[in-house]
């Protein structure tokens, strides 16, 4: 276990306007260990790092890199002192080339004229000697999530870091594209002595790759431990300050006077952006009262099956009936308008409006009920503020108030806006994607519960979602996707996770005689 110090945290706080992220931080991450930071949403996690990366200057405090105290604090300066810094949602030129955005103001010259060839020699050199990957004449905007992670790692390490903080990594990575991460970050801690920080919601993973790991709750570190000495519930606990483990939901008789289907889909035909078939032929049936879980690996038409029974995006054959009604021509106003709330999968793009603030993006669908306007046409301001406040305490939208911009909040939380939000419309069909991607135990828990009682009331609900574990624990029924085609049906209780996956890459289930 290495044991010199790089980084040194001494009675740091970060006081935001309301908000204190930071309380008194005293922490010591040593060279060439895998240090793991965990906690809720709103822990303090993610504004602790970004003081280390200059994001932000701490109200009180010091910050020392390998012994050299911060005197400035700017990413610029970070960088120069061999940090860098892999946020959740990434920050890259997606008309660019792989080369061109590791590169990217550092670019090579020739000339005085951009030297293609060496950008392409440098991103090479670097796929070569981390063991990375990735083609640096794709362009970003054509490779996987999984590869664009790549690209701003390898973009991190031709900055020269040797600290590096990776900010909820897996949470759009499939399991193979996880372990192969994992597999990079073990060979060069061990090979270059390089220093990983790991900021995560997901214990098992903490288990999995880190030497230590740090929790923290309501912006203090309340303790540092081995990884070896502890296991996922004692940390689940310290992160929450209570006994946590995801157990049995509350799963009743839904309540249902019929068994008319909520959404009928048959023969259904759905092109990418590039025109090319992603749903290929794909009949399903959702009962009022059930949950039915789409389980498949990530770019197998889910993302453009959900866009399509919720109206953001037209299909080129077949039939959606939802409550008995077709939507065919329909945009997404008006799927809404048959009773159709929607938690979409990525929630920064079509989720929330980042620069709005919370009540805003709380209130969205909302506006022209008599509670909160007068005749449709002005706003009842206080209404709609008391109703956002208690919408908030309700779901437990943390670090920060009701006017905070919800770009600026963490991506857990800005999920909580979300599900809020949806959660709140009373309809009798929803349809989700990745409930609970970037979310605490904790907040998950809480997330699994409503989304049941949902269910046991009445609601239709399809749910998409890469983590199988989720499927597995609120699905009445499953069904794999492969290539845009239903693979097989399940019950949870008739097939085991391991042999699911068969069904997920491709294998048929037979027809039943």
């Amino acid at each position: 276990m290495a044991s010199e110090t790089i980084v040194s945290f001494q009675h740091v706080s970060m006081q935001f306007p309301g908000v204190l992220a930071n309380h008194d931080v005293s922490l010591d991450i040593r060279k060439g260990e895998v240090f793991a930071l965990v906690g809720e949403n709103g822990a303090g996690k993610s504004t602790l790092m970004n003081i280390l990366y200059g994001m932000n200057t701490p109200t009180s405090g010091k910050v020392f890199i390998k012994d050299q105290e911060m005197k400035s604090f700017s990413p610029s300066e970070a960088i120069s002192r061999g940090v860098g810094m892999v946020h959740q949602h990434f920050m890259l030129v997606p008309s660019f080339t792989v080369a061109q955005n590791i590169v990217l103001g550092r670019e090579p010259k020739k000339s005085a004229l951009y030297d293609f060839r060496k950008a392409k020699a440098i991103t090479e050199n670097l796929v070569e000697e981390y063991g990375l990957q990735v083609n640096a004449m794709d362009k970003v905007a054509d490779i996987s999530v999984g590869l664009q992670q790549r690209v701003e790692i390898l973009k991190t390490l031709h900055r020269g870091a040797d600290i590096l903080i990776l900010d909820e990594p897996t949470a759009v990575l499939t399991p193979q594209e996880t372990e192969e991460l994992f597999s990079v970050i073990r060979r060069i801690v061990q090979e270059k002595q390089m220093t990983i920080i790991i900021i995560t919601h997901k214990l098992y993973e903490v288990m999995a790759i880190s030497d230590r790991v740090g929790v923290m709750r309501g912006g203090k570190l309340v303790a540092v431990e081995n990884t070896a000495d502890v296991n996922e519930r004692i940390l689940a606990s310290m992160m929450v300050g209570r006994d946590v483990l995801l157990g049995q939901l509350d799963r009743n008789d839904p309540d249902v006077t019929d068994n008319e289907p909520a959404i009928v889909i048959d023969d259904l035909h759905v092109a990418d952006t590039r025109g090319l078939p992603a749903v290929r032929g794909l009949n399903l049936t959702l009962h009022r009262g059930e949950i039915l879980g789409i389980a498949g690996i990530e770019g197998n038409g889910q993302s453009e099956l959900i866009e399509a029974i919720t109206g953001m995006r037209g299909y080129t054959k077949g039939s959606v009936t939802i409550n008995g009604k077709s939507i065919a021509g329909m945009n997404a106003g008006q799927v809404r308008a048959l009773g159709v709330a929607h938690v979409p999968e990525d929630r920064l793009a079509t989720g929330v409006s980042p620069a709005a603030d919370v009540t805003d993006n709380l209130i969205v669908g909302k506006e022209k009920l008599p509670r909160f306007s007068l005749f449709k046409t002005h706003l009842k301001k206080r209404a709609i503020r008391q109703y956002a406040r208690e919408i908030s305490e309700k779901f437990d939208i943390r670090g920060a108030g009701i006017d905070t911009t919800v770009g600026s909040l963490s991506g857990g939380n800005m999920q909580k806006v979300v599900v809020a939000r949806e959660f709140s419309f009373e309809t009798p069909v929803l349809v989700i994607s990745q409930p609970t991607r970037g979310v605490d135990i904790g907040a998950m828990e809480a997330i699994h519960q409503l989304i049941m009682d949902k269910r046991n009331a009445g609601c239709a609900i399809l749910l998409v979602s890469a983590d199988l574990d989720e499927l597995y624990r609120l699905s009445d029924r499953l069904l794999t996707i492969y290539e845009g085609r239903i693979t097989g049906e399940f019950t949870p209780e008739t097939i085991a996770k391991t042999e699911i996956s068969y069904y997920m890459t491709g294998g048929q289930k037979e027809a039943e005689a």
